[in-house]
């Protein structure tokens, strides 16, 4: 039975806080992206084209300060790019054709495809605790999601299942997205992956921009406070995708995605304190469900370890048993030379011996020959 203490690792509590870092940060995107949708704005490449510049422009001077080799294929990271811009694309499109209630449904489909594609390309091992914070997280936003707070919006959007499709494909870009990002943090570098996403990003954006976006831009009224809410989008995404390596290294896909749920419960306090807003209280009763489901799914971290020091201590004894029973083999074959070498050394001295006397008595006969012969 896991002891209470099992789960504040020093790990679980630097996953926890970061996540709900990334998860402010998402939901100020969200703000961001509502303000520029109030002013006419429809541009989701756009708003994430200056994200991608900036990741480029500075990750990618750390890279050429550095001056070392990449430690992957630069190539591997376009894919990874083209489906990072598209993702972003195609969840805030999903907004004109359907409700706000069904994007934040049909995006947890993210959750399950971030395990099976973690679980067969990265082979991730999920045990019992590990599902059941996960089903304990969903449930929460789908108290939330089914809540009468939401109950006006659910019949909203001119094309539902238009919308709909699009989060789906939206959401499982974005698995593919972190899964790629987990591999490559974890077998080479975050700096250099933060360089080549914001490069390729940018380079990709820009193209989509010129095709689908430009007589957009071109109709934009261009002022303080319409520039306000980009700058404010690319600096929030910029943290954001500055910090989603580290957490991806440290606690993966899976506690990336379940953490970004409580982006709506951080949307609640910002209404509540910011606009003054009123809201039920089922929202509440969400977030301490959804936080429950982080710890029990980050917890037993250190059950974890101390498995996995034993196991490497195991390995190690084993490891030095076979050496020294190598060496204690040699020892033998050494021993055994020895006393060979001994008898056969003791053997040649008695032989000696043996001649030196038998020299020695022949010589005295000899003596005593011609002594008597004189």
């Amino acid at each position: 039975m896991m002891n209470f203490k099992e789960f504040w690792t020093k790990k679980t509590l630097i996953g926890l806080g970061l996540g709900q870092l990334l998860s402010f940060l998402i939901t100020s995107t969200g703000f961001t992206s509502s303000e520029l949708a109030k002013k006419g704005v429809n541009a989701p490449t756009s708003q994430s084209f200056l994200n991608y510049v900036f990741l480029a422009i500075i990750y990618g001077s750390i890279v050429l300060y550095r001056k070392k080799a990449l430690k992957a294929k630069w190539y591997y990271y376009i894919p990874l790019g083209l489906v990072d811009v598209e993702a972003n694309f195609l969840v805030v499109k999903a907004y004109q054709y359907t409700s706000l209630t069904s994007v934040m449904l049909l995006d947890c489909w993210s959750i399950p495809s971030v395990m099976v594609l973690t679980w067969i390309f990265l082979k991730t091992k999920y045990r019992f605790r590990k599902i059941v914070g996960v089903v304990v997280c969903v449930a929460g936003l789908v108290v939330v999601i089914f809540s009468d707070v939401h109950a006006g919006d659910r019949a909203g959007g001119s094309n539902p299942r238009k919308g709909d499709s699009l989060v789906i494909a939206g959401a499982i870009l974005y698995a593919i997205s972190n899964v790629s990002e987990e591999f490559l943090v974890k077998h080479a570098d975050r700096v250099e992956l933060m360089a080549l996403l914001g490069l390729f990003g940018a380079i990709i954006s820009a193209i989509q921009i010129s095709i689908l976006e430009r007589n957009e831009l071109k109709s934009i009224q261009w002022s303080v406070g319409a520039a306000l809410p980009f700058v404010g989008f690319a600096v929030a995404m910029f943290l954001f995708y500055s910090l989603v390596p580290i957490l991806l290294k440290i606690n993966g896909s899976t506690m990336l995605n379940l953490s970004l749920l409580t982006s709506d419960m951080w949307s609640v306090l910002i209404r509540i304190f910011a606009y003054n807003e009123k809201v039920d209280w089922m929202y509440f009763v969400a977030f301490a469900a959804v936080t429950a489901g982080l710890v029990i799914y980050s917890g037993g971290d250190r059950e974890d370890q101390r498995r996995a020091d034993v196991a490497d201590e195991d390995a190690e004894q084993s490891k030095r048993f076979d050496e020294e029973s190598g060496s204690g083999s040699r020892n033998q074959g050494t021993i055994a030379g020895s006393s060979k070498t001994g008898e056969c050394s003791k053997h040649d001295n008695t032989a000696i011996s043996v001649a030196g006397r038998e020299y020695v008595e022949s010589k005295d006969m000899g003596k005593d020959v011609q002594g008597k012969k004189s």
